[in-house]
């Protein structure tokens, strides 16, 4: 069976930066049969057409990506991953954004070293990336629920009601799929639909 060219893109929601994904991947040489594309966050691998690319992913194929940060952003697992597929699955990764993150052209010893290295490096600058983006978001959630103000001074729409002690961790819950959203009303009060959709779409934003 001869190898095949998979293409893989991520988004955590429809947008233009899909449509640039596809696009680099396909003029790459992608053929859009081959082309999964999955709609999540990159805080882990439980994504469904990721999923279903590792299990028809076989030797010599090759697995392509516009950027490190689209196969996913948590250092640990990008690497876990990047083994996975390259010494167990025995397949190939190319990183558009980064040539020489291409274990198809760096076949021996030393050119492996070099990519283990480089993806080492590029998966912890992604990471912390995230995690200061994060942070300043989760700054400027708590400066508006407390003040009704961005940082900037501005006052964003009529003020919120504070949020229960436990959202955070309910809203975790939810988010990763471990408790319905039934449920996560019921851990905060008994609120409404209308309110807990509310409240996750400030979250979001």
């Amino acid at each position: 069976m001869s190898s095949r060219t998979w293409g893989y893109a991520r988004c955590s929601s429809s947008s233009q930066v899909e449509d640039r994904q596809k696009i680099a991947l396909i003029e790459s040489g992608v053929d859009e049969r081959f082309l999964m594309v999955d709609f999540q966050s990159g805080k882990d691998f439980n994504r469904e057409q990721y999923q279903v690319l590792k299990k028809a992913l076989r030797e010599d194929d090759i697995l392509v990506i516009k950027s490190i940060d689209r196969l996913g952003r948590n250092y640990n697992m990008i690497l876990e991953e990047w083994r996975d597929i390259t010494k167990n699955i025995k397949a190939d990764i190319r990183v558009l954004d980064m040539p020489i993150l291409d274990t198809s052209k760096n076949k021996d010893l030393l050119g492996s070293v070099i990519n283990d290295i480089i993806l080492a490096l590029l998966s912890y600058v992604a990471e912390q990336e995230r995690t200061y983006i994060r942070s300043r978001q989760r700054e400027g959630i708590d400066l508006y629920l407390k003040t009704g103000k961005t940082k900037t001074g501005n006052r964003m729409g009529r003020p919120t009601l504070p949020l229960p002690t436990n959202w955070s961790e309910v809203y975790e819950k939810w988010n990763n799929k471990k408790i319905t959203a039934k449920k996560a009303m019921e851990l905060l009060g008994g609120i409404k639909p209308n309110k807990f959709y509310a409240w996750v779409k400030e979250e979001r934003n």
